[in-house]
């Protein structure tokens, strides 16, 4: 017999915006499993191809997709997980490099190939949570956490990934989409901020059921 119950919730959005904060969050408030995203990087993939992103493109995003794959297949299987990022966001960096260069389209071809297969073996998320966050504040946050390959990317990365982001989710149709603007939100250290979040969440939570939407929340206490 099956014990699937599924992914509650994934929590996406650019780098340095605050999803391993808010599923620590949820799953404290939710009492789901958390699942922050998985970082296995023996071969420092990702250290190299910001130093030569031609080069490594196609493999460091081969390698995380299907660790993506894995840890999604995992947390499917736990059930009631919430997920920092996930497989469903792993297109977001392809596409992004495949416009820039990084990727060719051969290359590209490959890894769309290789996705929409692992895409099959996989159900989406009940509610997907995205975090809004202009570049600058982004930044700002990749600073105060101060992983050293993170701090040596120029702006301009970090700018075009935010706006591949807004693309993305622009068109969203796997189900439930909860759309929060966080520039201006502690919900770390400001209880206020936290009771926010999780209302917001709550009630998108409690409407699963119903037909996909997308709900946009604007802080405005």
């Amino acid at each position: 017999m099956s014990t699937y119950e599924g992914v509650e919730i994934v929590v996406d959005g650019v780098t340095g915006v605050g999803k391993t904060s808010l599923v620590r969050i949820i799953s404290e408030e939710f009492n789901f499993s958390p699942f922050n995203e998985m970082f296995d990087d023996e071969n420092r993939l990702l250290h190299k191809f910001f130093y030569d992103r031609p080069k490594w493109a196609f493999p460091m995003q081969t390698n995380f997709l299907t660790n993506r794959f894995k840890q999604y297949r995992k947390a499917m299987q736990t059930g009631h997980a919430v997920m920092d990022r996930s497989i469903y966001s792993d297109r977001i960096f392809a596409r992004m490099y495949l416009e820039y260069g990084y990727l060719s389209h051969e290359e590209y071809d490959v890894y769309n190939n290789l996705l929409n297969a692992l895409l099959e073996q996989v159900e989406p998320p009940k509610l997907l949570v995205y975090l809004r966050v202009n570049t600058d504040e982004a930044i700002r946050r990749i600073h105060r956490r101060g992983r050293p390959d993170e701090l040596e990317v120029e702006r301009e990365y970090w700018d075009h990934l935010n706006q591949f982001y807004e693309r993305n989710y622009e068109n969203f149709d796997l189900g439930k989409l909860l759309v929060l603007q966080v520039d201006d939100l502690d919900y770390v250290h400001r209880p206020e901020d936290r009771q926010y979040m999780v209302d917001q969440i709550r009630k998108a939570h409690q409407t699963i059921d119903e037909s996909p939407t997308k709900l946009s929340a604007v802080d405005s206490r």
